[in-house]
């Protein structure tokens, strides 16, 4: 999928731009009020991530003043809105407080016929008269300049508009995969094309969505390639599928850098993050989450639990405690195997001979048959075997 000349980008060199308070507010069941969105940036600064994105201050006088509201908390992580590429949007944007401003304008053929109706050339020219405006007045705010729809735009039109934005003196350029069709290889392809038509200082944002299941690989991808921006939300909540998980994404890269991961974030904070937003949209954690499911790091089968009481690292490779969660361990099913039998006989202070151990085995797993034994069963059938 990449060339293997291509070294991953260390932790240190990319940043998280956290979506929840502007992507996620587009999730079926996302409705922040002002104390929710205080309750996630005040949670979101403390994890660590660099950057918070809200929602344009176009959608009411509300929204507005909540954003105001954000930028006054004097959190270290940076707020950026999320705005068309028009005078109107950003001359509301720039007196809320934040940080920088993320311009948006659809490149596809879908977009351009369907959205706002611009060629390729009037949008440059669009861009040059918001973001020449923008630089002279505004020189504090960062830049980013993203062409929606990316992954569905011909290739010349996106490398001239980039070249375009980058020459105008944007802090980034964005490629967003706004409905979720991009293949991790086009994603580490077109990463590596932008690189080169913009300037060396110019970073690269990237926005996956989920329709397809692959917005954590090409986050991943793009990482690999040279972007230096991803976009995340907390459970991954956002238009239709969502977007990036944080946990997804944080699972990937720990991987490969974990000390670079631990140095920047407050990791053991995930499950806390994880659970708050749950609450607010009145959704559980899935099952099967990354890092923090319920049963993420569940341990099952025989052989399995042989190697975890002996080496964790055999079938967990990032250690659960790092990101606050303990695992956990079903020694009582019908496909446990004797050495996790007797580990847990061990706990209880019991011993058995090899054959004995056999024997109890074979019983519990036939008990296990209707169901798993809770702790206290076996606990209970443990200690009757040996008085037996």
């Amino acid at each position: 999928m990449t060339d293997v000349a291509a070294p991953l980008i260390p932790a240190h060199s990319w940043a998280i731009i956290d979506s929840t308070l502007r992507e996620g507010e587009q999730f079926a069941r996302g409705n922040f009020k002002r104390d929710d969105k205080i309750e996630i940036a005040r949670a979101l600064d403390a994890f660590g991530v660099e950057f918070i994105e809200v929602t344009t201050p176009m959608v009411s006088q509300q929204t507005h003043d909540d954003i105001q509201k954000l930028t006054g908390l004097g959190l270290k992580s940076r707020f950026l809105t999320h705005v068309r590429c028009s005078m109107e949007d950003v001359q509301r944007a720039v007196d809320t407080g934040v940080h920088g401003l993320d311009l948006l304008f659809g490149t596809s053929s879908f977009l351009r016929e369907f959205s706002h109706g611009k060629s390729i050339p009037q949008i440059i020219t669009a861009a040059e008269k918001v973001i020449g405006w923008l630089r002279d007045h505004h020189p504090e705010l960062q830049l980013r300049f993203s062409a929606e729809d990316t992954f569905r735009s011909e290739e010349a039109d996106l490398m001239a508009v980039y070249q375009a934005v980058s020459d105008m003196g944007v802090h980034r350029v964005g490629l967003a995969d706004t409905v979720g069709v991009a293949t991790p290889r086009q994603v580490y392809a077109l990463v590596r094309e932008v690189r080169k038509v913009i300037a060396p200082d110019c970073g690269i944002e990237f926005h996956g969505h989920n329709d397809t299941g692959c917005a954590v690989s090409n986050a991943y991808e793009a990482i690999e390639a040279g972007a230096t921006h991803i976009d995340t939300t907390i459970l991954g909540i956002g238009e239709r599928n969502g977007i990036t998980p944080l946990g997804g994404f944080l699972a990937r890269m720990f991987t490969f850098d974990p000390q670079g991961l631990v140095d920047k974030y407050q990791l053991p904070l995930l499950p806390e993050l994880d659970n708050m937003i749950a609450r607010m949209v009145g959704l559980p954690v899935p099952w099967n989450n990354y890092l923090t499911g319920e049963f993420a790091y569940n341990h099952k089968a025989g052989m399995h639990l042989k190697a975890i009481y002996l080496n964790p690292g055999a079938y967990e490779v990032i250690p659960p405690e790092l990101f606050g969660v303990g695992r956990s361990i079903q020694a009582a099913s019908k496909i446990t195997g004797k050495h996790a039998i007797a580990f847990r006989a061990r706990e209880l202070g019991l011993h058995y001979g090899e054959d004995a151990l056999r024997r109890v085995t074979d019983h519990i797993k036939a008990l296990a048959e209707d169901g798993d034994l809770d702790d206290a069963h076996l606990e209970n059938v443990l200690r009757e075997w040996v008085s037996a």
